[in-house]
Formats: C-alpha cells, sequence, structure tokens
C-alpha cells in the first residue's frame, strides 16, 4: 500500500516522497493526514491559487490535519 505523502501545514505544499520537512517553512508541521488535491500551474492566473494565496507553482492540498 503507498504511503500518503506529507503535505506542509503552512503552505499545503505536497511533498515529494523522499522529504518530511517542507523547504519553504522548516519549523512548520508536516502531516500526512490531508484532504483534497490542486495542481497550480500558473498562481498569476489562477482563481484558486489567489484563494488559497498560493504564488509558486506546485501541488497542494486543500486542508492539511494537524493532531
Amino acid at each position: 500500500m503507498p504511503k500518503n505523502p506529507f503535505a506542509c501545514s503552512e503552505c499545503h505544499l505536497i511533498l515529494p516522497d523522499d522529504l518530511d520537512q517542507c523547504n519553504r517553512h522548516p519549523s512548520a508541521p508536516v502531516s500526512s493526514d490531508w484532504n483534497g488535491y490542486v495542481i497550480v500551474m500558473d498562481p498569476t492566473r489562477s482563481e484558486i491559487a489567489e484563494r488559497l494565496e498560493i504564488d509558486i507553482p506546485g501541488n497542494y492540498a486543500l486542508k492539511v490535519n494537524i493532531r
């Protein structure tokens, strides 16, 4: 069974499989308990990126649950 990748609790970036810490927010907790998935290719032209305050292209979780 594949492991769910970690997502940053600060920026919601979904991290590559080999990372367990966000490069943008090293002190922010990460979690494998997240929901929703959005791919932002051009943040300057994306209404979703604007609402989620995303300014860098990438794969993002819509909700990250931290316990």
